[in-house]
């Protein structure tokens, strides 16, 4: 079973950020498989279907994003996936807008989404799907430019990257992380 997480934070306020990324990429990817979220459970909105003969949970945490982690073990125990089974979704400034970069495991790399999950689940190791928005901010203002909206340039490229980004996804689900890296990195 495959366990794809996409991170973000809940409300309408945050709706279009660019930390929100996360959840844009797995709402693309719902619509792909034709998969519909089940209402907030307490930490996460999941939705579940099948591709290529396989499971497939997606998972939206509602615990906001820098307490990340207690939604994925949770998620994670409910499906009895194994970690290497979940792909975490999520924005970063260290690539450009419109790149995406598929790991296996690493560092959280400054986002503290990821440091919780790595705290959570008392491992590194578990793939992510990276997906650039850039650094174009003041010393001291990452905070706020994360909560920012795209401009309509970047929109037009976002677009795009979630489309690309979804099939990457598709990519991990039917051929493992390794797989979708030769063919999306």
């Amino acid at each position: 079973m495959a366990l794809i997480v996409g991170l973000g934070n809940p409300g309408a306020e945050y709706d279009g950020s660019r930390h929100n990324i996360g959840f844009e990429v797995v709402d693309s990817l719902a619509e792909k498989l034709s998969i519909s979220f089940d209402p907030d459970n307490g930490l996460y909105h999941r939705g579940e279907g099948r591709f290529k003969g396989q499971s497939v949970v997606l998972i939206k945490p509602t615990t906001y994003m820098n307490r990340s982690g207690k939604a994925i073990t949770k998620a994670l125990a409910e499906t009895d996936s194994r970690k290497s089974d979940c792909l975490v979704c999520y924005d970063d400034i260290n690539l450009d807008v419109g790149q995406i970069r598929l790991r296996p495991g690493g560092s959280a790399g400054g986002h503290n989404g990821i440091s919780d999950i790595i705290e959570k689940l008392q491992t590194n190791s578990f793939p992510r799907l990276r997906v650039g928005i850039g650094n174009d901010f003041p010393r001291g203002r990452q905070a706020d430019y994360v909560l920012q909206k795209f401009t309509a340039e970047e929109r037009e490229t976002i677009t795009k990257v979630i489309d690309l980004a979804s099939d990457a996804i598709l990519t991990f689900i039917r051929g493992g992380i390794d797989t979708a890296m030769n063919e999306f990195n």
